[in-house]
């Protein structure tokens, strides 16, 4: 049984008081500390634009055969597998659960680059997911329709009713700083700086977020889209040290256009410093081809962002697609 909501509890830090705010409108959800400035203008500027970047070579993006058999029985400590964009397999004891599950050959329109790097049906039958937000590259109805209807859902307000409506029921819907507990895991819903719209649905008429999952041996950190933003230091603050963050690196040019909704690889080294965490993978490259960055440029551009700030790289994980990370022991 799927518990009910719970508030978390704890004092926020006096200059984070924005991330606290009231965050639903007359005209939809915004972010208090900073609201975005979308327009259909903006858009087709950068549409229009010339791409300074050149893409016409084949870009090179790593990927290993992995079956999903790793996904089934006991992990004795945790795993993180990469499934592509946004999605990854966490086999953390004897529970998995998946980020943004995308399975689909697209993302509405962009076309997938690189296969799943485990198939669908490795996924076990009681793993549960949690969703970021909306956009077709993070919320695939063919996926949800696909997992057995037996996957349990964490989405944030907005969504529940199209789940039910795809007959999953097995769905938790949460509001920032909210919990539901799963078992041993505590899942939190926690602010983002992004955006959200769909066919079905409007501008921002469902929340994106942000979201903690703990085990009590370990806590993960999954940042959905994002722009930097100081909900990173605040997470710190409250929950770190955090074992893994799972950080997007990619999707971020042009940067006049892309920052507020975006982390480039400089500024996902900085939320790592922010949020204490211990590892990070990096996500959200290499499979749709979104924004005027080639596909394969982010993992580069990490690893000289980690040079120039100093940072250890073994803390930084640039996986390959199907490939398998196992946690550090603490």
């Amino acid at each position: 049984m799927l518990a009910v909501p719970l508030a978390l509890a704890g004092e926020p830090a006096p200059d984070a008081a924005p991330l606290y705010a009231p965050h639903r409108g007359d005209d939809g959800f915004v972010n208090p500390w900073e609201p975005f400035d979308w327009s259909l203008l903006r858009f087709l500027r950068w549409q229009l634009s010339d791409n300074p970047f050149d893409k016409r070579r084949t870009p090179v993006i790593p990927r290993v055969a992995n079956d999903g058999a790793g996904l089934a029985g006991r992990e004795h400590s945790g795993t993180v597998t990469w499934v592509g964009h946004a999605t990854v397999a966490v086999h953390d004891d004897d529970d998995v659960f998946l980020t943004d599950p995308h399975w689909s050959e697209r993302a509405l329109v962009p076309r997938r680059v690189v296969p799943p790097g485990v198939p669908l049906e490795s996924v076990p039958k009681d793993a549960f997911a949690v969703i970021s937000h909306n956009h077709y590259d993070h919320l695939d109805a063919g996926t949800v329709e696909r997992l057995p209807d037996t996957v349990a859902w964490f989405v944030p307000l907005g969504l529940a009713d199209w789940f039910r409506e795809r007959g999953r029921e097995r769905v938790v819907e949460l509001d920032w700083w909210q919990s539901a507990t799963h078992g041993r895991w505590t899942i939190t819903c926690l602010p983002s700086q992004h955006w959200s719209r769909r066919i079905e649905q409007g501008v921002n008429e469902s929340l994106w977020c942000a979201w903690l999952v703990e085990s009590g041996e370990r806590t993960y950190f999954y940042a959905g889209d994002t722009g930097y933003f100081p909900g990173f230091a605040e997470f710190g603050r409250r929950f770190g040290p955090i074992d893994v963050a799972l950080l997007p690196i990619g999707a971020y040019e042009p940067r006049w256009f892309m920052r507020y909704q975006h982390l480039n690889p400089t500024d996902a080294v900085q939320a790592v410093a922010d949020l204490d965490a211990r590892h990070m993978v990096a996500l959200h490259w290499g499979t749709f081809d979104l924004t005027d960055e080639p596909l394969d440029l982010p993992p580069r551009e990490l690893a000289e962002a980690v040079a120039a700030a100093g940072a250890d790289p073994e803390r930084f994980r640039v996986l390959a697609i199907g490939e398998t990370w196992h946690v550090p022991a603490r």
